[in-house]
């Protein structure tokens, strides 16, 4: 079996393969989504922001999505205002000194 082939492999069957060297497990190879996931688990962070969300859930300290979606993109929006604002501030600045 070549390289190609194992990746394939692990690839598309989203097997396992464990490479030995004498008996001796050495090497794994494994899919990338698979290896994030245990990565995640590994993160203690991670684990800490993924209970504390979890404890705000069951307390009801939560809010819909689109609630915070909306919240999200004001100061987006609002930073665009102040910026259209300040070009056109400027323009008119420049035609003033012009004229």
């Amino acid at each position: 079996m070549n390289l190609g082939q194992v990746v394939r492999r692990v690839h598309v069957n989203r097997e396992y393969l464990i490479l030995e060297k004498d008996g001796i497990a050495v090497v794994a190879i494994m899919q990338v989504d698979d290896l994030e996931h245990y990565l995640d688990q590994q993160d203690e962070g991670l684990q800490e922001q993924i209970k504390t969300g979890y404890q705000d859930y069951l307390a009801g300290s939560t809010r819909e999505v689109g609630e915070f979606l909306t919240e999200l993109h004001r100061p987006a929006k609002k930073a665009k205002k102040q910026a259209v604002r300040q070009l056109d501030s400027a323009r008119h600045d420049s035609r003033s000194r012009a004229g």
